[in-house]
């Protein structure tokens, strides 16, 4: 039986305030198989942020484990998470974060320049990207002159450009109105239909219902773990 994509023993973060450690997290155990998609819910405080940026290899644990492919991420340096993060790991951000002046197309390239990747190679995936989320004849345009939607999507296909393993959207609706909130969440569905790991951050019920499971976290730990029932699914 393989391992999972992602699995998390008793995984902690503490963070120094002049009170004393703030236990931002506390012992969570989790396990997530390649090709799932899995909201992470929960209200402001509740931790599912601070397990979003240990997930991301954007922050190191306090205590405990989290394997991410099989490798203990805590026990890695700073060189080897950033590695680790461009190769495995596509994000997506409630603020889209384009750069202003940068064509879509070179957006989307972004990551392809720190992985090495030849300019040639990174304009065809990158130009490849952008038609998988339909926006290939964008290419060429700057993100102010497209709606937000369509930056989301942009900034989606960033994420999908160096075939990472795990996409982590982290309140990627947040910026939307609720008619382009449904096109996200059905683009995400239908990557994860072709394969695409997700594991997506929100506060929003209707969109953690359009994932496959729901984990919910309050006060740093998971408090239920609980697919999303097929009827549900089929509202999304």
């Amino acid at each position: 039986m393989s391992s999972p994509l992602i699995r998390t023993l008793g995984l902690g973060k503490s963070y120094d305030t002049a009170a004393g450690p703030f236990p931002a997290l506390m012992g969570v155990d989790l396990d997530i198989d390649a090709g799932e998609f899995v909201a992470i819910m929960g209200q402001s405080g509740s931790g599912k942020s601070t397990f979003m940026n240990l997930l991301g290899c954007l922050d190191t644990p306090s205590s405990g484990d989290y394997f991410l492919v099989g490798r203990n991420v805590g026990h890695l340096g700073q060189d080897e998470l950033a590695s680790l993060r461009n190769r495995s790991i596509g994000f997506v951000f409630q603020g889209f974060n384009l750069l202003q002046r940068m064509t879509l197309a070179d957006n989307v390239a972004l990551p392809l320049v720190y992985a090495g990747v030849d300019r040639e190679q990174r304009r065809q995936r990158a130009q490849q990207e952008l038609a998988r989320v339909g926006l290939a004849a964008y290419a060429e345009s700057l993100p102010s002159r497209i709606s937000g939607g369509q930056q989301q999507r942009v900034a989606i296909a960033r994420a999908l450009v160096n075939a990472p393993q795990l996409i982590l959207a982290d309140e990627p609706t947040g910026n939307l109105d609720s008619h382009t909130s449904e096109e996200i969440m059905r683009l995400f569905a239908a990557l994860n239909g072709q394969g695409m790991t997700i594991v997506l951050v929100t506060h929003e019920a209707d969109i953690a219902a359009c994932a496959r499971r729901q984990v919910r976290f309050l006060d740093g730990r998971i408090v239920s773990d609980v697919a999303t029932p097929a009827e549900v699914l089929d509202e999304c």
